[in-house]
């Protein structure tokens, strides 16, 4: 187990701003539309917010129209999944493998060669430009 995992609400508050921690510590969602890293088209790589984790190349970035940014593939072994039922149907959640935060969900509509949607939040991003 990191040494992120192990830590308290309290170190995390420090960390994230409260939407975030809304997001990744309790599971939340930010407003569709509402990260400006939907329209992010630069050339980088997209982090993650709570410990700088390498989660997605902006190459496997595409505009699904969900309202999120979307991902088709993701780093290998990054992310840790669980099914949930919040929505009155089962999803697959996604989590950082490093400090397990929360950051969205995989659906099986997104562009070849995957299939996949990575549904992430923003807020649950960093993104760094290719310098």
């Amino acid at each position: 187990m990191s040494d992120f995992k192990n830590k308290n609400i309290e170190e995390w508050r420090k960390i994230l701003d409260q939407e975030q921690f809304l997001i990744m510590r309790e599971e939340g969602t930010e407003p569709p539309g509402s990260s400006k890293l939907n329209s992010e088209k630069r050339t980088g790589t997209y982090h993650c917010a709570g410990c700088d984790t390498l989660l997605f190349d902006s190459e496997k970035k595409y505009e699904s129209g969900s309202g999120w940014p979307s991902f088709f593939e993701s780093k290998p072994e990054v992310f840790e999944t669980k099914t949930d039922h919040h929505v009155g149907y089962p999803r697959t959640e996604y989590h950082c493998a490093k400090c397990g935060s929360h950051h969205g969900h995989i659906f099986d509509d997104g562009p070849e060669p995957t299939g996949k949607r990575f549904c992430n939040n923003g807020k649950a991003l960093k993104f760094k430009p290719k310098n």
